[in-house]
């Protein structure tokens, strides 16, 4: 692997964070209204998803310094955007209730021409819905349950659907997935990834978060399940002969309960060490209802062979004793592979890249 071309970052961050010894990281964009989903253009702009505000922003970074100059309005107005998708030359721009697909024109960065392609079913508790293509071009979208735990009227919700790119012949993907934010395909092998926070009131210790590879058909438990292939009696008080959570999906890996995963993201960038390449980063939001907060944190998944073999802290500081100072929410490269990740608490884009 040859040696990467120097990035910068430019802005020092307002708290310490810690990251491995041969990377550093500092303040791309400053000021934003919760900041949640990244994408970058194929011709290197980013954009991140404002859910709170309704809007879409461009970060733009004109003198190369590794800060953002500006930011401009590309969409607003929207109801609880979130999940941002480029294919060809359209943007996608998922809504609680909605996908819209608009031209984009990188020149004078703007969305034009929206149209809808596909209605959603209003969210309730979870109202984010997260996008991703896939080789083929399929668009998958991530919509969380209603509720904390129930059966839901809608077939959609609780999972993962799949369609192509005009919104035509939707179907159920994957289901059984409570709350999975986000999605991310994994280059080596297409497959679809993707995060989910289990369900609250079991307690400290249960039940785990988890890191799922969708799969066709493939049925990961909730509401009556959870974790690896765990019955959970709290909720479902039917007397089975055997465990009804047999024929669900296992994890590819549990996290601790109530860590709230987030982002995720592969590894392929020439800043990253050559054993992490393939590998996984992870954003924990942190929790909110543990007697001792978890989370707070990005983490780094050893892949070997399509399965998590290792995790370990890569970016830690956003806990201090008993004080949140931030939350890692969405995580992207850019094309010389410097990370960037949003933090929806204290509206910060940061960027990490090789010392």
């Amino acid at each position: 692997m040859s040696t990467p071309e120097k990035q910068s970052t430019s802005r020092e961050l307002t708290f310490p964070l810690s990251l491995p010894d041969n990377l550093e990281v500092g303040i791309f964009a400053q000021g934003l209204q919760s900041p949640r989903d990244l994408e970058f253009s194929k011709d290197g702009t980013l954009l991140t998803s404002l859910t709170s505000k309704g809007d879409i922003v461009a970060l733009i970074d004109a003198n190369n310094d590794g800060a953002s100059d500006r930011s401009v309005v590309i969409l607003s107005g929207l109801q609880r955007p979130h999940g941002l998708a480029f294919s060809e030359d359209y943007l996608f721009v998922a809504e609680e209730t909605k996908v819209s697909r608009y031209i984009w024109d990188e020149k004078n960065l703007t969305a034009i021409s929206g149209k809808k392609i596909l209605d959603l079913p209003s969210g309730g508790r979870h109202f984010t819905r997260s996008l991703v293509f896939d080789d083929s071009g399929k668009l998958y979208i991530s919509l969380g349950s209603s509720c904390d735990v129930c059966f839901e009227k809608h077939g959609w919700l609780a999972s993962a659907i799949v369609t192509d790119k005009d919104g035509i012949n939707p179907s159920v993907f994957a289901k059984g997935l409570r709350n999975s934010v986000f999605l991310t395909r994994n280059p080596k092998t297409g497959n679809i990834w993707a995060t989910e926070m289990g369900r609250d009131f079991l307690g400290d210790d249960a039940p785990p978060d988890e890191i799922n590879v969708l799969t066709n058909g493939g049925d990961f438990g909730w509401p009556i399940c959870y974790g690896d292939k765990t019955h959970d009696k709290t909720f479902d008080k039917k007397t089975y002969k055997q465990n009804p959570c047999n024929l669900t999906l296992s994890p590819a890996h549990q996290i601790a309960p109530h860590s709230a995963p987030l982002g995720l993201t592969f590894i392929n960038s020439e800043q990253f060490p050559s054993d992490w390449q393939g590998d996984l980063l992870v954003s924990y939001h942190g929790s909110w209802n543990s007697s001792t907060p978890v989370g707070y944190k990005v983490v780094h998944l050893d892949i070997e062979d399509n399965k998590v073999v290792g995790e370990d802290d890569f970016l830690t500081g956003f806990l201090s004793g008993s004080s949140v100072k931030g939350r890692p929410v969405d995580l992207t490269f850019d094309k010389s592979g410097s990370l960037y990740i949003s933090d929806d608490k204290s509206g910060l884009i940061y960027k990490v890249v090789r010392k």
